[in-house]
């Protein structure tokens, strides 16, 4: 399959027409290939400051919008994305080098926050209720917070702008969207796609830019901006919190992850390993609910480590945009950089390599995928996320010495346990600080589920009715009658 570059879109959407202005430009790179793509612009402070004037112009008309009237913009959106799921997968294994399997499941995940928020749209509900001395009635109501600024990340670029875009499009609020620079054409195709499925000039906005720092500051500190929504680096997401409080915005951080995966000695090892294969590779462990720390009952550790390595031994690594790909590339070089130290730190402090721990001889970013054993706890690899295809084993003897490993770091996103005693593998998830857990699925995210962390690993929740709430604020009204 080809992808037509010639019909994607590539200039910033700001309102109703383009701003004539000059601008530099952003190279898009296939990493499976290193060649160019397409260019954007490299938006400028202007830009940003124009796309939230555009933002507040449109805010009026559109949080008057009946909620069934956005609610059926929304339908129209999934419909679109669901039309042209195969053309959208294409793009995003082109531009961010996951294979066609995880692009399409990106696809069709992203395509579902539009379907779920045209049925909460309507659902904002307020509450009425009497005092409790009498002497007047309480009336809530759910109002949109207003022009919300959503910085999104490279590694899901559908799924992470869908995710922030269609509840605050329910919630009756007008956007700016920052994607990240590796992967502006995955939202640039999605505002395309919303506006032909009805939604006004200036309710959508997205300027790729890369000064981001620049850009998206000058946007925090506009008076018309009310909301900040973020997906990255708790890095990143420390800096924007201090941005934000100079204007006092509500935000929502769905930041880093450093997620453990627990198999108890009771685990079904067969289940147990093929969660651990989806919970590690979905697009090649670049993913902020990844297994990173992977904690095995001493009694299973050889079988297990056996058994994961034959199937990442295995696994075919090609561009991402072949159907003969199981493993794609890293997002770029210095991503591959990153987890070549860490795997040669791991191995200097003792850890055996089972199979992979080099870059294959090809062109493009790519890493083998890599197993190892006898992973000192204190190491590196352990400590940061990897966001890479290396699966770390570490051997614990007792539940409580595993939930302590997987507690023993600041940050909360994610978690999985394995168990064959349901009662067992609830008792230990409900002691682990995550913000979600999988139990025996290797698989977390729903539209329908709240997602995000504690501790360092963020503020807020996406998904579910929480991420419609993320983008209103309640109005208390007393009264009488």
């Amino acid at each position: 399959m080809s992808l037509n570059s010639a019909t994607l879109p590539r200039e910033l959407v700001i309102g109703a027409h383009p701003i004539e202005r000059t601008r530099e430009s952003i190279d898009v790179l296939n990493p499976s290939t290193g060649a160019l793509i397409a260019t954007v612009p490299d938006g400028t402070i202007e830009d940003g400051l124009d796309a939230v004037g555009a933002a507040a112009a449109a805010l009026p008309a559109w949080r008057a919008t009946s909620p069934r009237e956005r609610a059926e913009i929304l339908r129209r959106c999934w419909e679109l994305m669901t039309d042209r799921a195969e053309s959208i997968a294409e793009l995003i294994s082109t531009e961010n080098g996951k294979t066609l399997a995880d692009s399409r499941a990106e696809t069709a995940y992203a395509a579902e926050f539009f379907r779920w928020y045209s049925e909460e749209a309507v659902r904002a509900v307020g509450q009425l209720s009497t005092s409790p001395n009498g002497a007047n009635r309480i009336l809530v109501e759910y109002e949109p917070i207003g022009v919300a600024v959503l910085v999104t990340p490279w590694n899901f670029p559908a799924a992470m702008a869908t995710r922030k875009i269609a509840p605050a499009l329910a919630a009756g609020c007008t956007v700016v969207l920052k994607p990240a620079t590796e992967t502006p054409l995955t939202s640039l195709l999605i505002a395309k796609i919303c506006r032909e499925a009805g939604v006004p000039d200036g309710v959508i906005n997205v300027v790729t830019t890369s000064r981001a720092g620049q850009v998206v500051s000058a946007m925090l500190h506009d008076s018309r901006v009310r909301a900040l929504s973020f997906t990255g680096s708790t890095e990143v997401g420390r800096t924007l919190l201090r941005e934000s409080s100079d204007s006092i915005l509500k935000t929502a951080m769905e930041l880093g992850g450093n997620a453990p995966f627990l198999i108890l000695e009771d685990a079904d090892i067969d289940e147990a390993v093929d969660g651990l294969m989806l919970a590690k590779m979905r697009n090649g462990g670049q993913a902020c609910t990844a297994a990173n720390r992977i904690y095995v009952h001493r009694s299973l550790i050889d079988e297990v480590a056996g058994r994961l390595g034959q199937r990442m031994g295995t696994l075919r690594v090609g561009a991402g945009t072949s159907e003969r790909s199981e493993c794609g590339p890293l997002i770029n070089d210095k991503a591959v950089d990153k987890v070549e130290q860490l795997v040669d730190a791991a191995v200097a402090d003792g850890a055996s390599v089972l199979t992979g721990g080099q870059r294959p001889i090809s062109s493009g970013s790519f890493y083998s995928p890599t197993v190892l054993v006898g992973v000192d706890p204190q190491s590196a690899i352990v400590r940061e996320e990897i966001f890479g295809p290396v699966a770390s084993l570490i051997a614990f003897d007792t539940d409580d010495e595993a939930v302590a490993a997987a507690n023993s770091t600041d940050l909360g996103l994610a978690a999985y346990v394995y168990s064959g005693n349901l009662q067992r593998a609830l008792s230990v998830a409900s002691r682990l600080e995550a913000g979600m857990v999988a139990v025996n699925r290797g698989l977390v995210s729903d539209p329908a589920a709240p997602f995000g962390g504690v501790k360092q690993s963020g503020l807020g929740r996406e998904g579910a009715h929480e991420g419609l709430l993320e983008f209103m604020e309640a109005k208390y009204i007393a009264t009488n009658w």
